[in-house]
Parts: C-alpha cells; sequence; structure tokens
C-alpha cells in the first residue's frame, strides 16, 4: 500500500513540475503589455529597432553605429546628384551657352581704370589689362595695342545722347582731317539721331554696339546681356543695313562672365588707354585744358576715349590731330588693328 502511495506521489510530482516549465517557456515568448496588446519577443524587437533606425539613417544620411545588414546598406547610401544640365536660351539669331553661368564664371563686377599715360608711354596700368585680357580664356578684349610697332593710335567716340549737335561738328572736323574714328551708340542715340548715323557710316566710320540700355553688365544675366546687344544690333541692322562686331561695356564694368559672354557672340571689346573727365555737360574744361590733358597722355598703341556731348572734345579736336600728327603719330581703325 505504501508502495503505491509513493508511485502516485511522483506521478503527481513530475506532473506538477512540467506544468510549471511550460508557464516558464511561455511567460518567456509572449509578455501582456500594459494596454493589454501583445509584444514581440525580444529579439523580434530588437530587429524592428534597427530597422527603424536605418529608416531614419537614411532619410537624414546619418551613418548609425547599429550593425545593419546587406540589405539596408542600399537604404544608408545616399544617391549621389545628378552633374548641373547646362541650359542654352535663343536669343535673336544667337544660341546663348550657359545662359545660367553653371560652370561658374566669376561675376564679380570691376571698375575699369587706365591709368595716367606720360612722356609717351603707357601706364602700367593700361599694360596689365591688356595682358590680363590676352590670358583669359575664351575672350577678345582691346585695351591697348601693344603687338604694333609702328606710332599708331585709335580714336573712339561713346555717344549715349545727342548734345547741342556736337556730333556733327566732330564728324566735320574728322573729315577735314581726314581721320576715321569709331562711334560707340546706345539705343535711344540710334532712335533719336537716324541722320547722325547714317552719315557715321557713310562717310567711313566704324558704328559699334554700346548696349541698349547703357546697363551694367555684370549686375545682369548672361541672357539678358545678349538681349541689350542683339536689340541694338538688330535695329541698325533693319534701319542702317549695318553690321558691328565691336562693343564697349557701359562705364567699362566687366566680369569674366561677360567678358566670355560677349566674346562669344562674335564681338571684340574694346576699353582704352587715354581718357578723362569729359562726360559731365555741367562741368566741362576749356578747349585749352582738354587738349593738354589729352595730348600729354599720348603714347603708342593708345586707344583714345572721348565723349561726343563735351564741348570741349569738339572745340579742341583739331588741335589734338594736329599734335598727334607732328609727333608721328596716325590714326587708325579697329578694322585695320584685327586685320
Amino acid at each position: 500500500m505504501k508502495k503505491k502511495i509513493s508511485i502516485i506521489s511522483f506521478i503527481l510530482t513530475f506532473v506538477l513540475l512540467f506544468t510549471a516549465c511550460g508557464e516558464v517557456e511561455d511567460n518567456l515568448s509572449i509578455v501582456p503589455s500594459p494596454s493589454g496588446d501583445v509584444n514581440v519577443s525580444t529579439e523580434s524587437k530588437v530587429e524592428d529597432e534597427i530597422e527603424s533606425m536605418d529608416e531614419v539613417s537614411s532619410q537624414n544620411s546619418v551613418p548609425t553605429s547599429t550593425p545593419v545588414t546587406s540589405s539596408k546598406v542600399e537604404s544608408v547610401v545616399s544617391t549621389p546628384k545628378p552633374a548641373p544640365t547646362l541650359q542654352n536660351v535663343m536669343v535673336g539669331p544667337y544660341e546663348i551657352y550657359d545662359a545660367n553661368n553653371t560652370r561658374g564664371l566669376n561675376t564679380t563686377k570691376s571698375g575699369y581704370s587706365f591709368g595716367v599715360a606720360k612722356n609717351g608711354q603707357p601706364n602700367i596700368t593700361s599694360v596689365n589689362n591688356q595682358t590680363k585680357f590676352d590670358s583669359m580664356q575664351n575672350v577678345n578684349a582691346l585695351a591697348l595695342d601693344t603687338k604694333s610697332t609702328d606710332k599708331r593710335m585709335y580714336l573712339t567716340f561713346d555717344c549715349g545722347y545727342e548734345y547741342k549737335n556736337l556730333t556733327a561738328n566732330i564728324l566735320d572736323t574728322l573729315k577735314e582731317k581726314q581721320v576715321k574714328a569709331a562711334f560707340f551708340l546706345t539705343g535711344d542715340y540710334v532712335k533719336k539721331n537716324p541722320t547722325l548715323v547714317r552719315r557715321m557710316i557713310d562717310e567711313g566710320h566704324i558704328v559699334g554696339n554700346h548696349s541698349w540700355g547703357h546697363k551694367s553688365f555684370p549686375t545682369i544675366s548672361r541672357g539678358k546681356m545678349a538681349q541689350e546687344i542683339w536689340q541694338l544690333e538688330d535695329y541698325i541692322k533693319k534701319n542702317f543695313n549695318y553690321e558691328s562686331k565691336y562693343f564697349r561695356f557701359p562705364s567699362g564694368e566687366h566680369s569674366e562672365c561677360s567678358l566670355e559672354l560677349v566674346t562669344s557672340m562674335g564681338y571684340k571689346s574694346i576699353f582704352w588707354s587715354v581718357a578723362y573727365a569729359d562726360w559731365d555737360t555741367a562741368k566741362q574744361p576749356t578747349k585749352e585744358s582738354a587738349v593738354n590733358t589729352v595730348t600729354s597722355r599720348y603714347h603708342n598703341g593708345a586707344v583714345i576715349l572721348l565723349h561726343a556731348v563735351s564741348q570741349a572734345n569738339a572745340d579742341g579736336l583739331v588741335e589734338m590731330i594736329d599734335i598727334a600728327n607732328s609727333q608721328g603719330y596716325a590714326f587708325k581703325t579697329l578694322d585695320e588693328y584685327y586685320n
């Protein structure tokens, strides 16, 4: 009897132990959450956290120290951005390359300083200007003729508007002295003075492009620069059947980007190495002062800039030309320089 009781006790003990182990095993795989939902095992929870961290890392492009599987690496590595697209735009017949300056050409505005020539020699500033232009890629610009060996100079005038019919007086003097010059004109000038423009062309002078609206080129887009040039070019072609390939920057203000743009349109940019403050009609020097100032700065290869609104220039032009001739200088045209 005692032996049977022992066997039954052993069996009951074994059943109780087996049941307890099953409850412990179940508690390792399923844990009731405070809300009553069921949470996954610790191993599954860690995998979800890694996946969540991978997603954040992929979004923010910040690497995490948590190990990731090979399938997750693809989401961490950011896709490289495509190279910027060069956009060309049409302005008249011109296809303007890289209209948005994606190449990053320098757009810093440079004012133009030419220095004061003395004793028949150009100022070092003018020499450096020409050296700079010659060293720039895809730029064709003239500030000083450093190539010609004969004694020569180039006479140019800027015409933004007409004042007291002085341009007609200047043309009379040039005809009398048989000197050819270049006149850089704006849109306002060509519209209001067709007779003078026609006379310049008919008498063998060069008509240059000074832009339609005389804007500072480094401050506007490449497309707008092209429009400023093309609008004047188109007007002169249609009204005077004339084509010019010489351009002068308004106020001489330029940049690498604007120089390259002008050259890309087939124009030569013309600066200067001799000039003086002659543009203010209310602050004109005497004729004698103007003549002395200009002629004291003569040098070989000089590009001379005078404004056609200056009474002193119109009155003193005969003497300026005579003194140049007496010193052995000949006035040449821009065509002669480039040809």
